[in-house]
């Protein structure tokens, strides 16, 4: 599993998406320590007016930010969301600490929000040295098998089925504005990869790594999404304008942001949140 992972994650980008991880790093001296590149972006050759997304790994949230609320909200509530802009393209980029990003790739943890980013298809974009290289790596090498541990004992399905039901389950514990069939193309995009990671994340999975418990995971996951949610009204600049953005784009949707809602971000995000899920543009 940790040669599949390493052999992926090396594999070269648009040389943009490399200068903006650089440029990303460049913003946290001392404390950068890996910098990966994710989502569907990935899959895209033309980034102009995409949204490209990334996670900066530091090596402490103290050391990271000059403001102590803000090492405090990323401990707290991981990660923190920031949007960036670097030659001509436009991102956003989640904080969170070495320790963390491999705890919440594990099985130790029943917040999913990261170990099913990573079980798809990443790459290490930047890091400081080949240590934090290694770490990067090791810790995304856990995500694959504790979301198919989590999914529940394979049977009979096939295991491109248990990889899409897997990823369902993951979508069904977020805020999500995607299509319902968002879980499944996830997989239908490269299912040459889901099939020859299939075996190697399987003995890979941990003895005792917890499954099932999704009726909790979706109340606890929902929740989080709103706490994130809250606090990114208050880290992220522009946060309610790009919440709105990215509903109206993956929900088809046209939902107009008002001037009072730009002054009280919180109180925005707090009351449309039950709005949004009650007319079905997010669930």
């Amino acid at each position: 599993m940790t040669q599949l992972i390493r052999e992926e994650l090396s594999l070269p980008v648009d040389p943009r998406v490399a200068a903006m991880a650089a440029a990303i790093a460049a913003e946290y001296p001392g404390s950068a320590r890996s910098v990966l590149f994710y989502g569907s972006c990935l899959r895209e050759t033309q980034l102009d007016g995409l949204m490209l997304d990334f996670y900066l790994i530091v090596s402490d949230y103290g050391d990271a930010y000059p403001r102590r609320w803000l090492a405090l909200a990323n401990r707290l509530i991981p990660p923190n969301v920031f949007p960036f802009q670097h030659g001509g393209l436009v991102a956003k980029y989640a904080v969170l600490s070495e320790g963390d990003f491999h705890r919440l790739n594990g099985p130790e943890t029943r917040n999913i929000s990261v170990w099913a980013r990573f079980a798809q298809p990443s790459r290490l974009v930047w890091t400081v040295d080949d240590t934090a290289a290694g770490r990067a790596v090791a810790a995304v090498a856990r995500a694959a098998p504790t979301l198919l541990a989590a999914a529940g004992s394979r049977g009979g399905e096939e295991s491109l089925d248990w990889w899409r039901r897997a990823f369902s389950l993951t979508y069904s514990a977020e805020l999500r504005a995607e299509r319902t069939t968002r879980a499944q193309s996830v997989v239908d995009a490269d299912p040459d990869r889901y099939r020859r990671f299939s075996e190697p994340a399987i003995a890979a999975i941990p003895a005792g790594a917890p499954s099932g418990g999704w009726a909790r995971r979706r109340i606890e996951g929902k929740l989080l999404s709103i706490a994130r949610l809250a606090k990114a009204s208050l880290t992220y600049a522009g946060g309610i304008d790009y919440l709105a953005w990215k509903i109206n784009r993956h929900a088809g949707t046209k939902i107009e942001i008002k001037p009072w809602q730009r002054r009280w971000p919180l109180l925005a995000a707090v009351t449309l949140v039950p709005r949004l899920m009650k007319s079905g543009a997010i669930r």
